[in-house]
């Protein structure tokens, strides 16, 4: 495993700290990085939320909260009672003026240090937030925001929050957290491609068929339903995990691994995507809906039927799209990328499909030969699988097959892997943005996709049904097979 470097003393203070992103994410985040010893004895963790609690029933919340999220018997460790002790809570409300002077006192001292405000808030706090630290003098050039998702919801939207956080932080002051960029495995796809001489010369159009980036789950809206039904797959999932996976995938070597190299790259690949066509038989983009059904043998109910009763709705829990990259390294190779809840299987990966040798000098009896593919898998079972081409062992005739060659993280690599909020987390503090979106990476995103959701909202055509526990619509199966592709869960 990688070699552990503390950090310098800090101050993180969670706005949103008895929020479901804390309890599940950010503390047991906080957690494994102190255990590990990269958080220093003297750092600070404030939790800011508008609930009246006092710091016995705060730390009595944890434990019953946070409890879920850790190995058994770490709650009673001596570990966790140092930890606990770290934690302090202060009651402020995020759009009036209740304990903003608490807030003030507990940061009192000492003030040289890096300070993380990370607002695990809704979106429209964002600006207030912001506003009112500097108003109370908490702000200075070591202070950084980290911002979650959803930046807006459009692209106008997105220019107002930014324009809110960004007139309190400088942009190299606040980072717009994407955790999937925290995954070991899509931070192994830039080694991948840029550490191995052998996959960058065969990395473009002339070599790959195209490209496939699934995001699935089988989950339905856990809680969420207010959230999801205003936002959709497209909004949750495509506008920034997906595009980030895709913007990895295709981008050009960076000058080196700094923050604006690295974005810089990515911006151009967001630039450079064609417009997509949203009507029509070959339109590129499909939207569905899950119907009632099974997962794993257990019935499930309809997105109508979640959301409760009398309500209805015309929010796509699945969207598949077809996109094209207008440069001279991907003319001519369609990404296809689909996400949805209440898939066959709870899986994230990306499909590099080579093209096929373009002459077989083997018997038609030796089978059929398959072209190479290159899976990257995100979750779960995180690994790399490239597959080849091989003659079966023994006599009687050529026979050939396509094997995998297998890269299990969890075999080759011992011990635990940090989650995606550990890195990041700690990333913020180094004042390293790499894995962080800028400014203009959001609102180019949004500027793209802004064109199929103004669409679909000026149109009266109902999200495709789908069975839950299926692979989605019919629609997403003839958008790729319409060109002679099959989805991956297909080929094998």
């Amino acid at each position: 495993m990688a070699q552990i470097i503390p950090v310098a003393p800090f101050d993180c203070v969670v706005f949103g700290g008895t929020g479901d992103l804390a309890v599940r994410k950010l503390l047991p985040a906080l957690y494994h990085r102190y255990k590990d010893g990269q958080i220093p004895a003297d750092a600070r963790i404030l939790a800011i939320s508008r609930k009246p609690l006092t710091a016995e029933s705060f730390g009595n919340f944890v434990d019953e909260k946070v409890s879920p999220y850790l190995e058994p018997g770490e709650l009673a460790s001596e570990v966790w009672a140092r930890f606990r002790q770290k934690l302090s809570y202060v009651a402020v409300d995020g759009q009036g003026e209740a304990g903003w002077p608490e807030l003030q006192a507990a940061l009192a001292a000492p003030a040289d240090r890096v300070r993380v405000f990370y607002l695990a808030t809704a979106p429209r706090l964002y600006g207030g937030v912001s506003h009112r630290l500097r108003q109370q003098g908490l702000i200075d050039g070591r202070s950084r925001v980290v911002i979650e998702k959803p930046i807006g919801h459009d692209l106008e939207s997105a220019r107002r929050i930014n324009d809110e956080v960004g007139d309190v932080f400088t942009e190299s002051q606040i980072y717009r957290i994407d955790h999937y960029l925290g995954k070991e495995t899509v931070q192994n796809l830039m080694a991948l491609r840029f550490a191995n001489s052998l996959f960058e010369p065969l990395w473009n159009s002339m070599r790959i068929d195209h490209v496939q980036i699934t995001v699935a789950e089988t989950v339905g809206l856990e809680g969420r339903a207010d959230y999801y039904n205003t936002s959709g797959a497209l909004r949750d999932m495509v506008q920034n995990h997906m595009l980030q996976l895709l913007c990895l995938t295709a981008m050009e070597p960076p000058q080196a691994l700094s923050a604006d190299a690295v974005r810089d790259e990515k911006l151009k690949i967001l630039r450079a995507l064609v417009p997509l066509e949203t009507e029509g038989a070959n339109g590129s983009v499909v939207r569905g809906q899950y119907r009632a059904g099974a997962i794993n043998g257990s019935a499930v109910k309809s997105y109508a039927e979640e959301l409760g009763p009398d309500r209805s709705s015309r929010t796509e829990t699945f969207v598949a799209l077809r996109l094209a990259i207008a440069n001279w390294r991907w003319a001519g190779v369609p990404f296809f990328l689909r996400t949805g809840k209440r898939l066959a299987r709870k899986t994230s990966e990306i499909v590099i499909q080579f093209k096929p040798v373009p002459h077989s000098m083997f018997p038609s009896s030796a089978g059929r030969l398959a072209a190479n593919r290159l899976v990257v898998r995100l979750q779960p079972d995180e690994g790399i699988t490239l597959r080849l081409m091989t003659k079966e062992p023994g006599p009687g005739g050529l026979r050939l097959r396509s094997v995998p060659l297998d890269l299990s993280f969890a075999e080759a690599f011992s011990g635990r892997f940090p989650e995606a909020y550990e890195r990041l987390l700690m990333d913020v503090v180094r004042g390293n943005a790499t894995l962080f979106m800028r400014r203009d990476e959001v609102e180019t995103a949004w500027a793209f996709l802004d064109p199929a959701l103004q669409a679909w909202d000026r149109g009266s055509e109902q999200p495709k049904p789908y069975v839950a526990g299926s692979w989605g619509p019919a629609a997403a199966t003839a958008l790729i097979e319409r060109e002679g592709r099959t989805w991956h869960e297909e080929l094998d």
